[in-house]
């Protein structure tokens, strides 16, 4: 199987810098064995705070990279021949369900339908995970939680869930944080200035605009971290956000050249 999960215990903080009350909310939805979905933009901090919300609830972390080729069987698991014979193994889903883990399906619109079909009974009042191919009933602990996320802004083009996928989920809405709590994240993570978090943030703010001329995927604030940290590293900054910001965001030359206005106008 193509390596597609993850399964983190992490004895440190992940650092999340909180926005509302998601924090308390996911709590409360592990409490009541809720599961929930994030929707938000690529970039924006889903994936930190899954990885922030295992460690404060002290429960493993199991993240699963959805994609076009996830079947059911990468997620519950198959049977693979050895030299002594086939033996059965567990995929992520079903480990994470045995030992009471957060199982995270990042980006799960991404999977096919008949894929995110295995979630449903795991979702409602029977919190189980039939293993059709050994013939058993794996029943969640208390301690389990499912959790998915996706990009709604880019994906509904392409793909969505089904609504009956949707309405077994508690929705959390992420977006890029306020400019001032960005600069926060950047000074962190990025270990720039507060001059130049600043300056990287309110250029952000600028690109984020061309969203409506036409770029697909505006910058994250996981990009905004990179471009600090060749900074600090000893790339000019506006040299850092040629290569981090607006490289990987655009392949057309308009946008480009749009882009790099942005940048030379931003550090003049």
């Amino acid at each position: 199987m193509a390596e597609t999960a993850r399964e983190t215990g992490q004895a440190d903080e992940p650092f999340y810098l909180p926005v509302a009350r998601e924090v308390e909310v996911f709590e409360r939805c592990h409490a009541e064995q809720l599961a929930v979905m994030l929707k938000g933009p690529t970039g924006c901090g889903k994936t930190r705070f899954v990885e922030h919300m295992a460690w404060r609830l002290g429960r493993p972390l199991m993240t699963v990279a959805c994609h076009d080729d996830l079947s059911a069987s990468d997620l519950i698991g198959r049977y693979l021949i050895h030299h002594e014979g086939t033996v059965w193994h567990d995929g992520p889903l079903s480990r994470a369900v045995r030992a009471g883990a957060i199982c995270y399906l990042d980006e799960v619109v991404e999977a096919r339908q008949d894929t995110v079909v295995v979630l449903h009974s795991l979702t409602d009042h029977r919190r189980s995970l039939p293993i059709d191919k050994t013939g058993e009933i794996l029943h969640a602990p208390p301690g389990f939680m499912l959790v998915i996320s996706y990009n709604p802004g880019y994906q509904r083009m392409l793909k969505d869930l089904k609504p009956s996928t949707r309405q077994r989920f508690v929705a959390l809405e992420f977006d890029f944080s306020a400019p001032e709590l960005e600069a926060r994240i950047v000074i962190r993570e990025g270990g720039v200035s507060h001059a130049d978090a600043v300056a990287l943030v309110a250029l952000a703010q600028r690109l984020r605009a061309l969203g409506d001329r036409g770029l697909t995927e505006v910058p994250s604030t996981r990009l905004l971290v990179a471009a600090a940290r060749l900074a600090r590293a000893g790339i000019a900054l506006p040299e850092a956000c040629m290569a981090a910001l607006v490289g990987p965001l655009s392949d057309d030359p308009a946008l480009l050249g749009a882009m790099r206005d942005l940048v030379d106008a931003s550090f003049l």
